[in-house]
């Protein structure tokens, strides 16, 4: 997905993805093996090598975090990342690697979502990362974080009023772009 990362806020004591992968570890590891298991069968990736490529992938940006808060939502867009890329792979190994229409509302989560609704969804989102960065971070969250309301809130710094709104926002837009039969995915 070609839409940018989450910067570092300027904080007093910025830590290290070294400092703060101790706090965050095993959160990430739930994350990844919920995701992971849901892909269903034949699926190659394994939640600790999940959780691994991402700190590899946020280590090599050389960033300091805000926080674990910080630090966590720029692993779970990591992981996502790293689903996405073996979403695609599994895809285009596949006869035809073609895309299907996609009914947002039997999305509820990532974990629960087959490779080609991911990749289709991805790619709705790369769209709305340019258009709206912020309802794009609130879907990361909600969708492929997991968090609910209060938490996309607090780690965004925003109401929980504001994020409900951009979710209902971004969640139409979504079904919107990816119901279009128009629109070539």
């Amino acid at each position: 997905m070609d839409s940018p990362d989450p910067t570092p806020v300027a904080h007093p004591c910025p830590q290290s993805a070294d400092e703060l992968l101790p706090q965050v570890y095993e959160q990430l590891r739930q994350l990844a093996r919920a995701r992971l298991a849901a892909l269903g069968p034949g699926q190659t990736l394994q939640a600790t090598s999940l959780v691994h490529d991402a700190y590899v992938r946020l280590t090599g940006k050389g960033a300091n975090w805000d926080g674990s808060r910080h630090f966590l939502f720029a692993a779970a867009r990591a992981m996502h990342d790293i689903i996405v890329e073996h979403a695609r792979s599994k895809a285009s190994q596949r006869r035809g690697g073609g895309h299907r229409r996609l009914d947002l509302e039997t999305l509820v989560v990532a974990h629960e979502a087959p490779c080609e609704e991911i990749l289709a969804l991805s790619e709705a989102l790369g769209e709305l990362a340019r258009t709206d960065p912020r309802k794009h971070r609130v879907v990361l969250l909600r969708f492929f974080g997991g968090c609910n309301v209060e938490e996309a809130a607090s780690a965004l710094e925003l109401s929980p009023s504001t994020v409900e709104r951009e979710w209902r926002f971004a969640r139409a837009w979504l079904h919107q772009r990816l119901s279009d039969p128009n629109v070539e995915r």
